[in-house]
Formats: C-alpha cells, structure tokens, sequence
C-alpha cells in the first residue's frame, strides 16, 4: 500500500496510540478511496444503490478500523511488563482473548457479509486461541435471508426469464441462509425437484472494499507489532472467498469431487442443472436428509452414529491423501444423513464453492507424516517438519493431529498422562504469541486448508461420541493407500483396482501390525511395572506383619 509507505513507524514508540492515531487516518484515506472505487465500478447497480453501498461501506470499514485498534492495543497495554513465562502473563492473556473474541463477534455480527464469513473462517481453525474458535463458532447459524424481491431480481437478471417460465413451483422461504447466499426449494417444468442457490446482490463490490480493508489492517498490525503477523490468515480468508463467489466453479467443483466417489455408493453429490446454473445462480438436485450431527435424528432413524462418523472420517481421509481434492468447508450444515438404500443411509455433500486440490508433493509427504504420526516416529516427523518450513514446531505435530506427544506411552487415541500433559503445558507456557503466529504463518496453504478440514471433522466426529481412534485409524489407512497412489490414474483406482487395492491392504496391516506390537509391548511394560508395585506392597505388608507379631511376642 503506498499510503502505508508514506509514514515512518518508529520502532520502539513511547505510546502506540500515537501510532494507531496515524494508521486510523491511512485507513480512513484508504476507505475512501476504496469506497470511490467501488463507486465507480458498481456498474450492476443504480446510481443511488452504488451511493448506499459506498456510503454502507465505509460505516463498515470504520467499526473494523476501531475494533482492531482497540484489540491491539488491549493486547499491548494489558501485557506489558509481564513475562511471558509468568502465571499472571497466562492470567491476563486470557482474560485478553476473551475481550478480544467478544469485540471481533460484535464487529462481524454488526458488518455481516464477508465479515460473518472471515469469522466463521478463524473458528474453524485448530491453532486460534479456544477464547476466539468459541466465540466466534456461534456465527455459523446467524445468517439473515435477503429481501425476495432483490433475490427474484437476481434470477431473472442471470436466467433471462421469469421464475414462471421455469420453475412450476418457486418457494419464497429459503429452506437455508448464509453469509454469501440463500437456497430456495424449487420444481422444474419437467417436475424435477431443485435446489436454487442464489448469491446476495452487491457481494463482489462489497467484498472489494471489505478485503481491502482488512489486508490494510492485518498489515498495518504487522508493521506497528512485528509479533501478531496475521496477515497469512486474512490472504488465506480472500483467496477462500473469492472462489466462493464463482457458482460455476462450485459446480465443476461438485462433479470433480462426483466422480472421484462415483463407485462410493454412500456417497450423494446433486447433479448440477447446467441450463440453469451461472456464476451468481446454482441450480441442483435436490436431496433431502438432516444435518451429520443430528444425533436425535440419527437415533429416530435408527442409525448407529459410530457408523456414520467411521463413513464420514473415511470419505474425508480418501479426499485428503488418495484424491488429494478437498472439500474445506465440512461443516454440519454442507453434510447430510440421507436414510435408506442398501447401506442404510448415505452422506450428501452439498456446497462445494471452498475446494481445493492439493499440491501433489504436499499430498504424498502429509502422507508420509501421517505415518509417522501413528508410529512416533519422531525423527521423521522433524524432518517432515523442516520440509513443512515450521523446524522446531513440528514438535507438536502430535498433538495437534492425535492428541498426544513424540514421547508419549499412551495407546492411539487414548491421550496423555498426567505427566505428559504437565510436561507439555510447561513448554506451553514458554510459547510466545509471536511463536504461535510464526508457525501459522510458516505452514504451506494446503496444510493450513488441510487443518482447517480435519478441525470441522474432529468436532462433527466428537458430537457423535465417536471414539478418537476410528479417525485416526482411518486416516493411517487411507495414508498408506495415498502413498501408493498414482496420480495419472483413474481417481476411482483404489475402488476398481484389485491390484492395486491389495498391495495397499498389505502395507497397512503392516501399518497396523507395527502400531498393535508398540501398544502391546507398552502395555506389557504397564502391566510389568503393576505386578512390581504390587509385590513390593505385599512384601512391605508381610513384612510390616511379621515385625508386628514380633513385637508382639516380645512384650
């Protein structure tokens, strides 16, 4: 930003507010001029709508502009003096992050749009503070439906036709809202059932100035306090928000992600109506089924939920290292239980505008990662981590992904110990904000797209009771089977081909194998140190009897 470069931060201010007085005015220039651009460019819209949404705009802006202000300087202020060591540092940065959360919820449920979205994006990930991923969470239901008449508009506008000229029947209330579009149960002529999903008028000149400023914010952090870079999280937000808007790419997305499962028959992708399909308007078959987490619905329906989440792990495992094309936006809402058929049911995967297809090197050495993780093997796991570009921290690649540490003596998914957990906070505890903020900024996009998936399968895994282990389980399978994959064949091979199918099989009873003797031997290691225990308090107890008697026969 040339605005940006024009003022000279010092480096060790006696008082931010100095600097944040400043930034706010760059902003305020910065506003206004995307404001004026946005003004300029709105040529879908009349005049006096290109006014309002400007006008709209900067009063959007503007709360953004004193919300992070606000939250860094709560953060400089409350902090300072403290080491970061100390149990009042991990006290007050706490209580921080809770206003922190709480301000950021208030400015996204006050700016909406985009901000909705950018909010639903940060919960989603494992490695915020839990204070944000649990404020911020209850964004995900909040989405308000747009005025029908603007949604019509839309329409006739990209279809070329009244809604009776297509549809026999057109329901004016969305059977679903969100912070982008709304989706109306539709028949067609020939008395198919469709899905119509319908982007909000003025989104793409919003989302010029809204991304806008918050690139000019996270930036602006950056430059005044080098240790809260989260200028990776606000490109990783645009880049995931600006294919969103495609309809079209979200289709092609949906028949990739079709074909690749095409042989899954517990797997449902509604059939895009192209004819009626453009980049704002999704037409689509439509598929009933509630939510992957209805827990109440699944027992009505008599469907083990332990099952449907092993379905649901396995179909999101195959994507991650076999087909390495994801799907990274599986929340409860894009996943439906569909009842019936020989199966007894299967999963519909609906909204497929966040995908992404994985950088094949990345796929095959998360593969290689994931073996490692499942067998402890820590000196493949740094040596991962150095290729990764996070060195130190892939320490913790344990425990992000399992739950347990490299030296861990706990079976798979069962946690830690005492000790390992008190070990682990100690080196917590050392954890500087910066360190956090490095090792996010470190990781490539798809392990980051990767993370921010397994993170909204884990908490659906969690809500059905299902144990840690299935996942995890699941995905050293299919980790096995990505290593072995050949990405020039089919996408469907590890279905159709027996061959190949068997030799994968192999190595990951191999996989298995392995792990089951590491546990047994672990627990025969327990089991030896409990008979010792055990002897030693009945020796002490005999003991303890015979000198009692003694004395006894003594006196």
């Amino acid at each position: 930003m040339e605005i940006l470069r024009k003022f000279k931060f010092p480096a060790r201010s006696k008082s931010p507010i100095f600097v944040f007085t400043i930034t706010g005015l760059a902003l305020t220039a910065v506003t206004s001029s995307a404001a004026v651009s946005v003004l300029r460019d709105s040529t879908s819209v009349h005049h006096p709508n290109k006014i309002s949404t400007a006008v709209e705009g900067v009063v959007r802006s503007s709360r953004a502009i004193l919300a992070i202000t606000l939250t860094v300087a709560d953060y400089k202020y409350s902090l300072r003096r403290l080491t970061a060591d100390s149990d009042e540092y991990i006290q007050r940065l706490t209580e921080v992050h809770s206003r922190s959360a709480k301000r950021i919820l208030k400015l996204c449920e006050s700016n909406k749009g985009f901000y909705v979205k950018a909010g639903q994006f940060v919960a989603t990930l494992k490695l915020v503070p839990k204070e944000y991923s649990l404020a911020l969470s209850s964004l995900q239901d909040q989405a308000v439906p747009c005025n029908l008449q603007d949604i019509k508009h839309v329409l006739t506008s990209n279809l070329g036709q009244n809604l009776s000229e297509i549809f026999l029947s057109f329901d004016e209330e969305p059977i679903a809202a969100a912070s982008i579009a709304q989706v109306h149960h539709a028949v067609l002529k020939d008395h198919q059932e469709v899905a119509v999903k319908v982007q909000y008028p003025g989104l793409k000149q919003n989302m010029k100035l809204d991304t806008t400023i918050m690139s000019f914010l996270s930036k602006s952090v950056v430059k005044i306090f080098p240790e809260y870079r989260f200028d990776w999280l606000v490109h990783e937000f645009v880049k995931s928000i600006s294919q969103e808007l495609d309809f079209i790419q979200e289709a092609k997305n949906s028949e990739k992600i079709a074909t690749n499962f095409k042989h899954n028959k517990m797997i449902t992708v509604p059939t895009v109506f192209w004819e009626f399909t453009t980049t704002q308007v999704l037409t689509m078959q439509f598929c009933k089924g509630f939510k992957v987490d209805d827990v109440e619905a699944l027992k009505r329906t008599n469907l083990s939920p332990a099952k449907v989440a092993k379905v649901l792990v396995e179909v999101f495992a195959e994507m991650i290292f076999v087909h390495g094309f994801i799907h990274g936006d599986p929340h409860p809402g894009n996943i439906l239980v569909s009842p019936g058929g020989q199966n007894g049911f299967s999963l519909v995967l609906l909204d497929h505008g966040n995908c992404k297809t994985l950088d094949e090197g990345f796929r095959r050495d998360f593969c290689r990662l994931w073996e490692a993780l499942i067998l402890l093997d820590s000196t493949k796991i740094q040596e991962l981590g150095t290729r990764f570009g996070v060195g130190q921290y892939a320490k913790f690649f344990p425990v992000i992904f399992t739950g347990r540490t490299s030296e861990s003596k706990s079976g798979l998914g069962k946690g830690m110990s005492i000790q390992e957990r008190q070990k682990l906070k100690q080196e917590l505890k050392l954890l500087r904000l910066e360190d956090v903020t490095t090792f996010m900024g470190s990781l490539p996009p798809d392990f980051l797209t990767v993370l921010r998936t397994d993170g909204l399968i884990r908490s659906i895994t969690l809500k059905l009771s299902a144990p840690q282990r299935v996942r995890l389980l699941a995905y050293a399978k299919y980790a096995v089977y990505g290593l072995g994959y050949n990405s020039t064949s089919e996408p469907d091979f590890v279905e159709k081909s027996i061959i190949s199918k068997s030799v994968m099989l192999v190595s990951y009873i191999r996989l298995r194998l392995i792990l089951e003797l590491m546990e047994l031997f672990q627990g025969m290691k327990k089991l030896k140190h409990t008979i010792y225990t055990l002897y030693g308090r009945v020796v002490n107890g005999i003991t303890r009897s015979v000198k009692v008697s003694s004395v006894t026969s003594i006196v």
